[in-house]
């Protein structure tokens, strides 16, 4: 049975009661250790983006890196990362959030070819924070209009609220999964 027929959600671990105790970590390691699934997994997101005609894709640190440099090369386009403080060498534009646990902030690099329609992607959506940081650092920052940035995710954790906070707020979310109450 080719990778088409086989579940990603099959390969992705749960570790309980990690980082902290209550915490179910997704760990998508496991994921990537399966070349067949990685691919079957880039696809999947190839598809759900394919329509969106993208002009690039964005990865947010670190873990979007993994997706999106697969992605933006899938499609032939610049991949372009968002970077915690002090990771990138040219001026940049910044967005602080919240997070469960404090604060943190996204930059990107003014020079980067962000137009057109724009691909933002992670490896999961919790509560929605990062994600949506950064659309609005795009938004803000580079004139792109809400319905052109779209935000991708491997892992989608419906109980924490965070693909619904983004929808409320304008932007379009997918993502490949979902951890539902487990």
């Amino acid at each position: 049975m080719g990778a088409r027929w086989i579940m990603i959600k099959e390969y992705i671990r749960t570790i309980p009661n990690f980082p902290i105790e209550g915490i179910q970590f997704r760990d998508i390691t496991s994921l990537l250790e399966h070349p067949q699934i990685y691919s079957k997994c880039i696809n999947d997101l190839a598809f759900n983006s394919y329509r969106f005609n993208p002009n690039c894709v964005i990865g947010i640190e670190s873990r979007g890196f993994i997706f999106g440099i697969s992605l933006a090369n899938e499609f032939k386009l610049p991949f372009i990362p968002a970077r915690k403080p002090g990771k990138l060498p040219n001026e940049t534009v910044c967005k602080s959030y919240n997070l469960e646990y404090g604060k943190a902030e996204l930059h990107l690099q003014k020079i980067s070819p962000i137009q057109g329609n724009v691909i933002i992607i992670d490896d999961l959506i919790a509560t929605g924070g990062t994600a949506l940081a950064c659309a609005e650092l795009v938004h803000e920052n580079f004139d792109i209009p809400k319905e052109n940035i779209l935000i991708l995710a491997v892992i989608d954790l419906p109980d924490f609220g965070g693909s619904a906070i983004i929808k409320q707020n304008g932007y379009d979310v997918k993502t490949l999964v979902e951890f539902e109450g487990e």
